[in-house]
């Protein structure tokens, strides 16, 4: 139930999602108006003002035989059926330019693939798919270790789901975004951005979603580490010291 209402929550938060509800919140509202309007006007049971709804030929039978204001109800009918008219093109609309548009396909996959995120448990969270981030996911896959990858470019969250990633879209400093790619279950989180201020950022996010995470951070220098460590970071790595290193220890051998 609990995992139902998340994958609910998380579609009713993308964009196609919400460009098709405005028209289908408009319809109904314009159809709950009918409804109110006929009872109120013409003093009829909600039920039968539901039918003239679906048949406004019934509006001249009724008032053959009843008494009332015949002419404003068939007035007010005429609005409520084209408003309902309009709100039904508008919602074909968006739905068929959504269709060529790819959008629906698009849709789906991240349906698809949110699931997937959904069922893991112990993975990592890698933060940013630029040349570190792309280095450490493909370390992990090629260990066997779950990885999803968040990251807001849509080119380089395009070529993580490419590289056989799955992958969230969007900015991991979100408490929603780190949500959607599990943080409360994840094992580790890994700000992997080339911005040593927004992973201090993402630690600190991750930390508060889930406190007992392991977080690594990447850092821009040795300064930042101290930062790092104090928002939450368990590790902090600073490429250019850990690829000295590695110089260094080759040319020693």
């Amino acid at each position: 139930m609990v995992k139902a209402s998340r994958v609910l929550g998380a579609a009713a938060e993308r964009p196609l999602v919400r460009r098709l509800l405005r028209p289908v919140v408009t319809f109904g509202v314009i159809a709950v108006a009918g409804v109110v309007g006929f009872v109120v006007l013409a003093g009829i049971g909600p039920v039968n003002a539901s039918f003239w709804l679906l048949d406004p030929t019934s509006i001249e039978l009724y008032f053959q035989h009843h008494g009332g204001p015949a002419r404003l109800v068939k007035a007010y009918a005429i609005v409520i059926l084209v408003g309902l008219i309009l709100a039904g093109l508008w919602a074909g609309e968006t739905a068929v330019s959504a269709a060529f548009g790819g959008q629906i396909s698009e849709e789906l996959t991240h349906m698809q693939l949110q699931q997937q995120v959904d069922d893991l448990d112990d993975h990592v969270v890698v933060c940013g798919y630029g040349t570190f981030g792309k280095t450490v996911a493909a370390g992990l896959e090629a260990e066997e270790q779950s990885v999803v990858v968040v990251e807001c470019q849509q080119a380089q969250y395009e070529q993580a789901i490419e590289d056989g990633h799955l992958a969230i879209e969007g900015d991991a400093r979100e408490q929603s975004i780190l949500g959607e790619a599990g943080v409360e279950r994840a094992a580790t989180v890994v700000g992997a951005v080339d911005d040593t201020n927004v992973n201090t950022q993402i630690t600190v996010t991750a930390t508060q979603l889930a406190p007992t995470v392991s977080v690594v951070v990447r850092a821009g220098d040795q300064m930042d580490e101290a930062l790092a460590r104090r928002v939450g970071a368990d590790e902090v790595i600073v490429p250019e010291v850990l690829s000295g290193k590695q110089v260094s220890a080759t040319l020693s051998e």
